[in-house]
């Protein structure tokens, strides 16, 4: 069987053609599936008061609860991405709506931490097979000029559903928790349903490639590929750093806010993730247009252009850590929400620029667990420096040096992959 050498950089350029029937319907329909996907997640934390009232538990329990979700998640994300390159992608996503929404309706029944503790814990499963399906699909349907506007548009539904996850804690405290849990859980199997009627699954890039080699694809032969040295290793690197700066912002940042400006806590939470939100929203757009439009002549745009946002938003950090004004906060904020979206925009057109066509959601799958497991040492890790009584502008310090290291980390993936191109001229990605 013929080899397929891991691709060079050429291949970012975009392919010609007219897009093929139903690329922007499917990108709405997983907008829709990745809005439920986070806000199905998220809803938990929200509900606390509500849930513990009825199920006792500790505070190491309720957080429980949200760590064997990180945890199963991080450990299925690869073979989630593995099926999605082995089956039909489709497939994949229908089978991962349909049990997140069902584990969501059957939540609303359960009676003790255990059983609270094991749904969570399939939960973290299920939803660890949607996002490398989903992106795969999506960058099958849009080959070209339209990628990382299409990516980064089916991000902002992930970030629309952490927005709304609030409503669970809304519903929980005008109708209690499990109400909240029925009424979310069965549109959501709604959704579902409606997807297996609707989305289709196009056919795949490198076709006969493919036809060629499905019969012989494996997770092991997924991981010898991507596991070569090369553009793949700081693209790890570069979650492993994203992911741990980012649980830090999310979980700690309302609580240095809240310290250090004597805010109240709504509006501390507001602030520190609003920010992030909304200047997430304006990257994934805006910076997957601007790609596509420099990419047709400048193909490194898809990683240059987040590498260059994240090491200018790094300083913004290390000023906010030597003073105490609100705005260098502020800015800060929305500079890892800018980074965060042009990176969200650009990550798929960047994967499938570096790795063989075969294993695309195998690639998200493994990239995804890194960031989940460092984002969760992340969070631990502040937690231990503030009871070692680490200042705050220590921790807020930390975290844009973890920016700038982001930054570099997606230069070395281009220099890699460059030096990969040039050793290797004839190589090629679709």
């Amino acid at each position: 069987m013929a080899s397929h050498p891991t691709p060079s950089g050429t291949a970012l350029a975009p392919s010609s053609g007219a897009l093929p029937s139903g690329a922007w319907l499917a990108v709405v329909l997983l907008w829709s599936a990745a809005a439920s996907n986070y806000l199905t997640r998220t809803m938990l934390t929200t509900m606390r008061g509500s849930i513990i009232e009825e199920i006792p538990m500790t505070d190491a329990q309720f957080g429980l609860l949200t760590s064997v979700f990180l945890w199963t998640y991080a450990l299925f994300s690869p073979l989630g991405g593995f099926f999605a390159d082995r089956f039909s992608r489709r497939s994949v996503v229908l089978g991962s709506i349909l049990s997140w929404s069902a584990i969501t309706w059957v939540t609303a029944y359960v009676t003790s931490f255990e059983q609270f503790l094991v749904l969570r814990g399939l939960l973290g499963i299920s939803q660890a097979l949607y996002i490398p399906a989903a992106v795969a699909l999506i960058v099958d349907y849009h080959r070209g000029p339209t990628r990382a506007l299409a990516a980064g548009t089916h991000t902002t539904g992930l970030v629309i559903g952490s927005m709304i996850g609030g409503v669970g804690g809304w519903i929980a405290e005008e109708r209690g928790w499990t109400a909240a849990y029925s009424l979310i859980g069965i549109p959501n199997l709604l959704l579902g349903l409606a997807l297996v009627f609707l989305l289709r699954e196009p056919s795949r890039e490198d076709r006969e490639v493919l036809r060629e080699a499905a019969p012989q694809i494996r997770f092991s032969e997924a991981l010898v590929s991507l596991l070569r040295f090369g553009p793949f290793y700081f693209l790890l690197a570069f979650f492993a750093l994203q992911g741990a700066v980012g649980w830090i912002i999310i979980g700690w940042m309302p609580t240095l806010m809240r310290e250090q400006y004597a805010m109240g806590q709504g509006a501390a939470g507001f602030s520190a993730l609003g920010y992030v939100y909304a200047l997430q929203i304006t990257g994934l757009l805006g910076g997957g247009y601007l790609s596509d439009r420099l990419s047709v002549r400048r193909p490194r745009a898809r990683v240059l252009l987040p590498t260059l946002v994240f090491v200018v938003g790094a300083p913004i950090f290390f000023l906010t850590g030597y003073s105490s004004l609100f705005v260098l906060t502020a800015l800060s904020l929305m500079a890892w929400g800018l980074a965060l979206g042009f990176l969200g925009a650009n990550f798929m057109p960047i994967v499938c620029a570096i790795v063989d066509v075969r294993y695309r959601a195998t690639a998200v799958g493994i990239t995804n667990a890194f960031a989940a497991v460092c984002g969760g040492l992340g969070v631990f890790a502040v937690g231990a420096m503030r009871d070692a009584e680490v200042p705050v502008r220590a921790v807020i310090f930390l975290a844009g040096f973890g920016a700038l290291l982001c930054g570099i980390a997606l230069w070395l993936v281009d220099v890699t992959q460059r030096r990969q191109a040039a050793q290797n001229p004839s190589s090629s990605t679709p």
